[in-house]
């Protein structure tokens, strides 16, 4: 199969404050939900899209993407709040939210990180899991697509092959791996010799901070 480079465009959800000083609070949980509150208009909406330690859902998320069992233990740190946003102004929200109430923030793309960077940490942080940011629009005229962090390589390789057969896209090959963790690694694969690392086929990108 011939490939040509395929540019792409992607919504890569950078948290670029992972660390904040902290803020002394006597009830961080609360006082964090409430400030997420303030920020999510629709109450049925905020409720589907956060998992908190009481829920019977919450040991599946977060355990559903690590892939070394060691982080999967119940002596493994857990989050506060796991949180699964649908469009940026939620990740602006939480970002905001944890500047504010001092928590670690740990994103969560495909999880293909051996070090549980994306769930563990030794002080209070809440995990931004972008499940639901899959959206993977191709333009053939364009020769670019719109990918959204959480979409695996696999998806953004299918949706071309669906659009096109002579375009390709240099990225891994591991299909299960998320963009956003291996867009922003730079992206080693096959291709990269004639094209580059997929990073170098990045055109843009939306990019979420506090402000």
């Amino acid at each position: 199969m011939k490939y040509s480079a395929y540019a792409s465009l992607f919504l890569l959800i950078i948290v670029s404050l992972l660390s904040f000083p902290p803020r002394a609070s006597a009830h961080p949980h609360q006082d964090f939900l409430q400030c997420l509150s303030h920020h999510f208009p629709n109450s049925t909406t905020f409720a589907k899209l956060i998992y908190t330690p009481n829920d019977p859902s919450y040991i599946s998320v977060l355990n559903s993407t690590i892939q070394n069992p060691r982080f999967s233990s119940p002596s493994t740190p857990k989050p506060l709040l796991i949180i699964t946003p649908s469009n940026a102004s939620h990740v602006q929200a939480i970002v905001y939210c944890s500047m504010k109430h001092g928590l670690q923030i740990r994103t969560r793309s495909g999880g293909h990180d051996y070090e549980g960077l994306p769930y563990v940490s030794e002080v209070l942080f809440v995990i931004i899991d972008l499940r639901n940011l899959i959206l993977v629009a191709v333009d053939v005229h364009e020769l670019a697509a719109w990918v959204e962090a959480r979409a695996t390589i696999g998806e953004v390789y299918c949706r071309i092959a669906e659009k096109s057969g002579n375009l390709g896209f240099p990225a891994g090959v591991c299909h299960t791996v998320g963009v956003g963790g291996h867009f922003s690694g730079g992206g080693y694969g096959v291709l990269m010799r004639k094209y580059g690392l997929a990073a170098d086929n990045i055109i843009d990108a939306q990019i979420v901070n506090a402000e």
